[in-house]
């Protein structure tokens, strides 16, 4: 048998995920991933649900002072998760 092209196998699952439109599911699976990273294990810890619906993201938590807490850094938080997800998944994080 002769090899007629190698590819690295990270160049055929690049061009596996474009083909099937698959970025934009993998960049929310990733921000969903990055929450605990970013807020850390005791936020992770209170929140009971993670959401992306039409570019927002909604959070179910078990805690109203962590919720006001994160209201307070909301804007700065959407930034760093769209920077974990690798690309632009949400404009906004509602909080119940």
């Amino acid at each position: 048998m002769e090899r007629k092209e190698v590819r690295k196998i990270d160049s055929l699952l690049q061009q596996f995920v474009k083909a099937n439109r698959l970025e934009k599911g993998l960049a929310e699976y990733r921000l969903m991933k990055s929450w605990k990273d970013l807020l850390g294990i005791t936020v992770a810890k209170k929140t009971k649900s993670l959401k992306i619906q039409n570019r927002k993201l909604f959070v179910t938590l078990h805690s109203s002072v962590v919720r006001n807490e994160l209201s307070m850094i909301k804007e700065s938080l959407i930034p760093k998760l769209n920077e974990a997800a690798g690309m632009d998944v949400i404009d906004d994080v509602v909080l119940r």
